[in-house]
């Protein structure tokens, strides 16, 4: 399929100050975009100028919820160059989503030429500042006028792009973090591994009460016995126990993410022993108060790695340490994911794809 550059006439204001950046409020210039029909199978691919799309009121993502999206970032280099970090792993992860939602699969060597060919033309949007990147998303929605509950026949895929602020200005900062005990995010056999808007907004409530109460995020257990604990908000979350880092198995609930793979990698390669397994929040109670639980963090393209600081479930509250400072093992671990993205350290991974 080739792909067309559509013209643009009018450019938008580049952001004045960096440093005030808020996350996805301001798109670029231009966005990349292809159709799908069944039987033609995807067509049209182009960059053309950012703008709204026109879909029929009964087009069936607004009726059926058949949509999926992925987050990624470009980074600018201390010598100008733009990088992607493992760019790949957000494409197969979005053919994975697609295959549960009953979407179309995509090209995902296609999808990353795309992709760099449009950062290529809005390289101007990467921002210089430290801390800052331009964040991705590529989107795919069903697009077909029909009422019915039944796959959609016609699709939409697109790929935006905003520059974004550095999520901790002041450095990291611990989260506190309220332990629901009611509501779940997914169950087995559901949707919870996949990135579809509809377990983000199925969250909106819970995270809404845990705001209300003065906390950060929402811990989310799991659904069958509401004592495992599976992930945090929009992050995977990781323990620092006995010395080795423990998180929750991949067993169809979480999402699995690309910043929760990294992390592993790296702390492996730096020695520390992985554990893949659920604790309890017992487990989480006993392990902080014991001294056993020295650390822990959620993991996310947005965040990076975003440090806790005190855990609260019904009425008990654990802190850990002074609740106001990073663990050595969290501070050590984004210093050296943000140090690779950025280019102030090798990749011995090969996780970077520079444009």
């Amino acid at each position: 399929m080739d792909l067309q550059i559509l013209p643009l006439e009018n450019l938008k204001p580049r952001p004045d100050d960096e440093n005030a950046l808020i996350f996805g409020k301001q798109f670029t210039d231009r966005m990349f975009v292809m159709n799908y029909k069944t039987g033609q199978g995807w067509y049209d691919a182009r960059i053309q100028p950012y703008q709204a799309f026109s879909l029929d009121p009964a087009a069936m993502v607004f009726h059926y919820a058949q949509e999926i999206f992925e987050g990624l970032k470009a980074f600018r280099r201390p010598d100008g160059q733009i990088a992607l970090f493992r760019p790949m792993d957000n494409f197969a992860r979005f053919n994975h989503s697609a295959r549960r939602m009953c979407m179309p699969e995509v090209d995902e060597a296609f999808m990353l030429s795309s992709l760099k060919e449009l950062l290529r033309l809005e390289a101007d949007w990467v921002p210089r500042n430290e801390g800052t990147s331009l964040y991705i998303r590529p989107t795919m929605i069903a697009s077909e006028p029909m009422l019915g509950v039944r796959p959609a026949e016609e699709y939409l895929c697109y790929i935006i792009v905003c520059p974004v602020g550095a999520y901790y200005k002041g450095g990291l900062a611990p989260v506190k973090i309220w332990i629901s005990d009611h509501y779940v995010r997914a169950a087995n056999g559901g949707t919870g591994e996949v990135k579809t808007g509809g377990n983000y907004a199925a969250s909106l409530y819970a995270a809404r009460e845990a705001a209300e109460k003065g906390y950060d995020q929402v811990l989310w257990l799991d659904a069958k016995e509401k004592k495992y604990v599976e992930e945090v908000g929009s992050m995977n979350i990781c323990f620092v126990c006995d010395g080795k880092l423990v998180t929750s198995p991949l067993k169809g609930t979480i999402l699995d993410g690309i910043t929760r793979r990294s992390v592993l990698e790296l702390a492996r390669f730096n020695g520390i022993e992985v554990e893949e397994r659920a604790l309890t929040v017992d487990d989480i109670f006993a392990g902080v108060e014991s001294g056993r639980i020295t650390e822990a963090f959620g993991t996310g393209t947005a965040v990076v790695i975003s440090p806790v600081g005190q855990f609260t479930y019904k009425d008990r509250t654990v802190v850990l340490g002074d609740g106001k400072t990073t663990g050595r093992v969290t501070q050590e671990l984004y210093d050296t994911l943000t140090d690779i993205q950025y280019g102030r350290m090798p990749d011995p991974h090969d996780w970077v794809d520079l444009l």
